[in-house]
C-alpha cells in the first residue's frame, strides 16, 4: 500500500480475481455478494484510475533538430 493506504495495482487484481472466484461460486449470501461486487467495483475504478495516471506519464522521445532527446506527450506525432 502506498502512503494514501491505497493498494498497489498489483495487489488490487490479485483482490479482483479472488472476488470475481467468490461472485462466480455463487454460494455466498446475497449481503454477502452484494458487498464484495461494490468492493470489486471500487477497485476497478481504483485500477483505472492508476492506468490513467500511467498513461499521462509515459512520454514519448524523438531527436530535436539540434540533434538532442526531446519529451514528447505519448500522444504526439
Amino acid at each position: 500500500m502506498d502512503e494514501n493506504n491505497t493498494p498497489s495495482f498489483e495487489k488490487s487484481l490479485e483482490r479482483l480475481d479472488v472476488i470475481v472466484r467468490q461472485l462466480e461460486k455463487g454460494d455466498a449470501p446475497l449481503d454477502d455478494l452484494l458487498a464484495l461486487f461494490e468492493e470489486g467495483t471500487s477497485l476497478v475504478r481504483s485500477c483505472q484510475k492508476m492506468l490513467s495516471d500511467a498513461e499521462q506519464k509515459v512520454v514519448k522521445l524523438r531527436k530535436a533538430d539540434n540533434g538532442e532527446p526531446e519529451e514528447l506527450p505519448f500522444d504526439a506525432e
